[in-house]
């Protein structure tokens, strides 16, 4: 036996050490470890998933056995006897029932897949359920080509046999059966050896050698070379296995499971909980997912504010982990809260966190103490996202920042319906946009977000986020899709601020919105732009795009401005005509010049817009910005920007 240490620096970038976790390496005969799954002294973890190999890799493994190759490590955790359930479990696939009611001695955290392909094709007595890799779902009996496995130069896998369920093999559309192995003496006549007699083949042995005795003895001979070269190959098979010690921390034990598992989808903190719960006598995937007939949260924040033709709201996208990121927020800061109350040093007060490792740390009881009140608050964060004209998920800027808004809501309660507070959550969520402060490492602001916002709603100093949040000018000439949230942002100001459909003559509220098919469009049109020479980079950007209608879209497309605001004027047979002062309002209502517009001065519109848009965030986020020249984002030179844009001006000019 050998002895070793893991130890693990923080989970997802803290200073946090794991606890050191012990663990051992022995070899185990596979026998053992298989009768100890039928029984259930070994079991799995909930949070593993369902056994899925299909039947090209059990016998790719079965034949891997049958040579004494090696087939990897196991690695289980010891579970303390007596003690309560780290982990929910349940038993290997396949197992007898009253498996279930045997308190395990490991739990089996890597080799569930090897495990359960070899319990239920050596051990278990009923047919396979598996797929084919094609993904088709059959029922399979597995047999060792004796012949074929004596052979030197054969393909062991190609030894290893899977019948269907009736034991018959056939072709031309099941007129004609190739293979019989429906008793016991069709299998000795073909020399196939069934594979669930891997670890008892006396019986069967009897059989063969009966069978064969006045038949053919030559046949008869071939067990004996048969068991020792293949047989004796499963019999005597050790696995190494790493056991770790029963003191082993969840978040150890979710980290080295991770590691081992490489070659799956991660598993992540939601189902990590769910195990941890469900081993405390709580469903949490069914609080998240509904059960009986019920819905759960997830359908339930999915569903809230959706339009009548909306499939689901904004809050689409919220995942089980951003719930529990705002359950650890209000519950790591209440337990800051208190500490200070109770006099504790500034030193000695705990992190407020919404990390992995928190959510692994969370307890139910905080969980069922704060899920209804952040279910509240990420359907009030809906509300104020409906409110300033974010109705679909697409035009959602940060989906990470509805975690700490929604925790911040939780905990402010009904001030929220305040106007000053309102004015105040709706800087923060500006800043928050058009600062791009919540693309990557946001962990840490969300901390900072549910001590300083409420802090500040009541009267304390500015939060990090909106001293934070400036815009940089520069920014407004690189941004062209919505990959950038401030393009998604600008989209959502200019709604905000009134901006009315040129074709239409309505404001975009909610109704409009979804009736309309309202999106982000150009201005100058694509091929105008195009056939007067004009940079993609130049024309693309949000500065020559705003909100509308998508019938009006269709007006506006490939035209001049002046020829299609002449359209719109003179009307037609489905359309009235729009008065030039009543055009003139609507264009300004979307921050342009209807001057520079109607004279199809492409370069002053851009100019002039782009100082009309940095009003609007100014506005939002309450900070001064100022334009300067300088390098932006996505490797463009503003430089070379403004000299293409000169260059159009010149070709637009000689025209």
């Amino acid at each position: 036996m050998r002895c070793r240490r893991i130890e693990r620096g923080g989970v997802n970038g803290t200073d946090q050490k794991m606890k050191q976790t012990a663990f051992k390496t022995n070899p185990i005969s596979l026998e053992e470890l298989l009768r100890h799954c039928g029984s259930g002294k070994i079991q799995l973890p909930d949070f593993q998933r369902s056994w899925v190999w299909d039947e090209d890799r059990i016998k790719s493994l079965i034949a891997s056995i049958s040579q004494a190759f090696p087939v990897g490590a196991l690695m289980t955790l010891e579970m303390k006897a007596g003690a309560a359930d780290t982990f929910a479990r349940r038993p290997v696939q396949g197992v007898p029932a009253e498996a279930t009611a045997q308190a395990p001695d490991q739990l089996l955290l890597d080799g569930q897949q090897r495990m359960t392909s070899l319990y239920q094709t050596c051990i278990r007595q009923e047919v396979v359920q598996t797929i084919t890799p094609r993904l088709k779902l059959v029922k399979r009996w597995f047999y060792v080509d004796i012949r074929a496995a004596l052979r030197p130069d054969a393909d062991r896998e190609e030894a290893i046999v899977g019948v269907p369920e009736d034991r018959k093999v056939k072709s031309d559309f099941d007129r004609k059966i190739d293979l019989d192995l429906s008793t016991p003496e069709l299998e000795y006549e073909n020399l196939m050896f069934p594979l669930n007699h891997a670890f008892d083949w006396d019986e069967w042995q009897d059989g063969f050698s009966e069978y064969w005795l006045e038949r053919n003895p030559e046949n008869r001979k071939l067990f004996k070379p048969f068991k020792d070269e293949v047989l004796q190959n499963f019999k005597g098979y050790q696995v190494p296995v790493i056991a770790l010690g029963p003191d082993t921390s969840h978040a150890a034990v979710c980290l080295v499971f991770e590691k081992v598992n490489t070659g799956g989808k991660p598993l992540d903190a939601f189902e990590l909980v769910t195990a941890m719960y469900a081993a405390q006598g709580f469903r949490l995937r069914d609080d998240w997912l509904g059960a009986d007939g019920k819905p759960g949260l997830h359908h339930r924040l999915q569903m809230f504010g959706r339009a009548a033709d909306q499939k689901f709201g904004v809050l689409e996208k919220v995942a089980s982990t951003d719930v529990l990121q705002a359950i650890s927020l209000l519950h790591t800061s209440k337990i800051r809260e208190d500490e200070i109350a109770s006099g504790k040093k500034d030193s000695e007060l705990s992190a407020v966190r919404a990390t992995r490792q928190s959510l692994l740390e969370l307890p139910l009881f905080a969980y069922k103490q704060y899920r209804e009140l952040v279910e509240e608050g990420f359907k009030t964060a809906a509300k104020f996202l409906r409110q300033h004209h974010v109705y679909r998920v697409i035009d959602l800027p940060y989906q990470g920042q509805l975690v700490p808004f929604a925790a911040i809501l939780a905990k402010i309660g009904d001030k929220w319906d305040h106007a000053t507070v309102k004015q105040k959550l709706a800087r923060w969520y500006w800043c928050g946009i058009f600062g791009e402060l919540y693309g990557s490492a946001i962990e840490s602001r969300f901390a900072k977000d549910i001590l300083e916002v409420p802090s500040w709603i009541d009267g304390g100093a500015e939060p990090t986020t909106v001293r934070d949040g400036v815009f940089r000018a520069e920014r407004l000439k690189s941004m062209r899709t919505r990959q950038s949230a401030a393009y998604k942002g600008i989209h959502a100001l200019l709604m905000g601020e009134g901006a009315i459909d040129f074709r239409s003559g309505q404001s975009f509220g909610q109704t409009i919105f979804f009736d309309e098919s309202v999106d982000i469009h150009h201005i100058f049109p694509q091929d105008w732009c195009k056939k007067q020479g004009i940079d993609v980079k130049v024309f693309d950007t949000i500065i020559n795009k705003t909100p509308l209608g998508y019938r009006t879209n269709r007006i506006l497309s490939g035209a001049a401005p002046s020829k299609y605001l002449e359209k719109l004027e003179a009307g037609g047979k489905e359309a009235p005509p729009i008065e030039p002062a009543a055009l003139d309002r609507y264009l300004a209502s979307h921050a342009i010049d209807p001057m520079l517009l109607r004279a199809d001065r492409f370069v002053d519109f851009m100019e002039d817009r782009e100082g009309r848009l940095l009003a609007l965030i100014s506005k939002a986020t309450g900070h001064q910005i100022v334009k300067a020249g300088a390098t932006a984002e996505e490797g463009e030179d503003v430089t070379d920007v403004d000299m293409d844009l000169a260059s159009a001006d010149n070709q637009m000019e000689a025209a």
